[in-house]
């Protein structure tokens, strides 16, 4: 099968691509392994909010309805994202998985469960969060408790009146703590290193606003100033054993690191309804012995331990452009990756901005 260009995810990244090479009047093929758009949204844990104001987080062409909290819903970004597809007349291929890549006669073939794409250009939109990482720790397989990724938790109602284990303090570990210690549940966090957190609103403005703000700033001012006004903000949380990194927020975001957005964990710290511990040094039988020495009974552990993105199974590192978005070997190879640059400013925006030069990029070509 002949395609100008086929998008593999029908996710934000592959939707937000499609719509603008429509506008740009090129034909694409959409190929998704799931049987509608944007499963992972659709898996994400219930309390999920978006941590970026909607005003900022839309899809080119088309803003989140005005009926819209400002901080958007998990089921209503769904709501949005199938809306999008509509809008744009976007129909994906569900139900195939891209097997491999490769270059053949000029043209690039993208090799399916449902037979080859002869390509001109080729866009990996699959995310981020492809495939859950789990790290391996001593004593995990005698542990009688609970164990799972954050992939596979929605809601906190199993574990209530539980002591949980939630390993790691990124977005996702800090917040389902947090839906935890909100339902009745006694969870504690091992957070490894340090980590850097940011309200979601600094002195009522929204941290992506100041982020975008900010950008333009010299990193070094950048790195200077935000402990200062973060301590203003949250206080010293030195005490309840969170430490900052020595690396300051923008290198660690330029990283891959990005800070935690805090939508009340700090608060639930600070009353004592989330406990923080350091690393784990083993599972037991019951729980887990901590870095410390200190010994702690446990009901589950979930590791929010984050993703890796999973395109380099299908995409040989002689294709891969390296960088998300436009870039001198994307447009050589004619291969990009959208999707997968998480900025200070928030990825459904950044999204916005590389499908629209990706899109431009081909029609130029």
């Amino acid at each position: 099968m002949d395609a100008n260009v086929v998008i593999v995810g029908a996710g934000p990244a592959g939707l937000a691509v499609a719509a603008c090479l429509k506008q740009a009047g090129q034909g694409f093929v959409i190929l998704e392994k799931a049987d509608e758009v944007a499963p992972s949204w659709r898996r994400h844990y219930r309390r999920l909010h978006l941590h970026t104001v909607k005003s900022f987080s839309s899809l080119p062409f088309m803003p989140f309805p005005k009926s819209y909290p400002r901080y958007v819903p998990r089921e209503k970004v769904v709501d949005y994202l199938d809306a999008y597809a509509g809008r744009f007349g976007l129909r994906p291929r569900f139900g195939v998985t891209v097997k491999s890549v490769h270059r053949e006669d000029g043209k690039l073939v993208v090799e399916t469960d449902a037979g080859s794409f002869n390509a001109r250009k080729v866009v990996i939109a699959t995310g981020n969060n492809a495939q859950p990482i789990t790290p391996a720790f001593p004593g995990i397989e005698v542990f009688r408790g609970k164990v799972l990724h954050s992939a596979a938790y929605t809601e906190a109602a199993p574990y209530v009146g539980k002591n949980v284990l939630v390993v790691g303090m990124g977005n996702t570990g800090a917040e389902i703590a947090l839906d935890l210690a909100e339902s009745g549940a006694r969870p504690t966090i091992s957070v490894r290193k340090g980590v850097h957190i940011v309200p979601r609103q600094l002195f009522g403005v929204p941290i992506q606003m100041v982020g975008i703000a900010s950008r333009p700033m010299p990193q070094a001012l950048n790195d200077w100033m935000f402990p200062k006004i973060l301590d203003l903000a949250l206080g010293r949380l030195e005490k309840y054993g969170i430490v900052r990194p020595k690396q300051g927020i923008l290198q660690g975001i330029e990283a891959g690191r990005i800070p935690v957005i805090d939508v009340g964990t700090v608060a639930a710290i600070k009353q004592g309804r989330i406990g923080i511990a350091p690393d784990i040094a083993s599972f037991t039988g019951d729980g887990v012995t901590f870095v410390d020495g200190v010994e702690k009974k446990f009901d589950a552990a979930i590791f929010a331990t984050g993703y890796r993105p999973g395109y380099g199974a299908f995409l040989p590192a002689e294709l891969s452009p390296g960088k998300s978005g436009v870039n001198a070997r994307a447009s050589e190879l004619g291969v990009y990756l959208v999707g997968f640059y998480n900025p200070v400013t928030g990825l459904l925006r950044e999204i916005g901005i590389e499908a629209q030069a990706v899109a431009k990029d081909i029609a130029g070509r």
